[in-house]
């Protein structure tokens, strides 16, 4: 099997997967109620939108082994805060059951993939990169 190339935060599956489930939180929430608008709407919007720029700045500090984790470790505490929104959106009746698995599955995989860039953060870094 062949690699690919990796040369942006946009070509990492984790991202592309981040990404992708921003945009079904952000059409799923359009028909949430006004009255969340300023709550859970917000918040479950910003965490998962956050995901992505925080993969995108882990991206661009991997001259540093430790801002490379601690950006990837903002990248995991959102996608657990995101989680945690979807459950409210689910038990609250805005989310069909289904359709809300769908989306914390998704959230469990991208968990598991920043967990495993966390983990072994070196075939990441680059060349020179200071160590922890």
């Amino acid at each position: 099997m062949e690699k690919k190339l990796i040369r942006t935060h946009r070509d990492l599956d984790v991202y592309k997967m981040a990404f992708e489930a921003a945009m079904k939180i952000f059409q799923e929430s359009k028909s949430f109620p006004t009255e969340e608008r300023y709550s859970l709407t917000d918040q479950v919007r910003r965490s998962s939108r956050s995901i992505c720029a925080n993969l995108s700045e882990a991206w661009r500090k991997r001259r540093y082994e430790a801002s490379f984790v601690s950006k990837l470790s903002d990248a995991e505490a959102e996608a657990a805060e995101t989680q945690v929104w979807l459950e409210f959106a689910i038990k609250c009746g805005y989310l069909l059951k289904e359709t809300g698995e769908e989306l914390l599955t998704s959230y469990d995989n991208i968990l598991g993939k920043i967990v495993s860039l966390i983990n072994d953060p070196r075939p990441w870094l680059l060349p020179g990169a200071k160590e922890r």
